[in-house]
C-alpha cells in the first residue's frame, strides 16, 4: 500500500482518509448509542467516545497496512 495518495495533484498521507472515515463511523455509532441510552451505563462518556475512535482508527489502519 502506498504511503501517499495523490488527489488532484496533492499528495496526502494514506491515513488521512482512514482518519476521516473512522471519525464518520464513530460519529454515527455515537449517535446511535446516544439514542439508545447507552451512555447512562458508561462511567466516562467522553473517554468511551475517544476510545471507540482510537479502536476504529487502529483497526482500519492495521487492515490497510497488513
Amino acid at each position: 500500500m502506498p504511503r501517499e495518495i495523490e488527489l488532484l495533484g496533492f499528495y496526502m498521507p494514506t491515513l488521512l482518509p482512514i482518519f476521516l472515515l473512522a471519525f464518520a463511523l464513530q460519529w454515527g455509532i455515537d449517535s446511535v448509542l446516544g439514542r439508545l441510552g447507552f451512555y447512562v451505563h458508561v462511567w466516562h462518556p467522553a473517554l468511551f467516545r475517544f476510545s471507540l475512535f482510537v479502536c476504529l482508527l487502529g483497526a482500519m489502519g492495521l487492515a490497510l497496512y497488513r
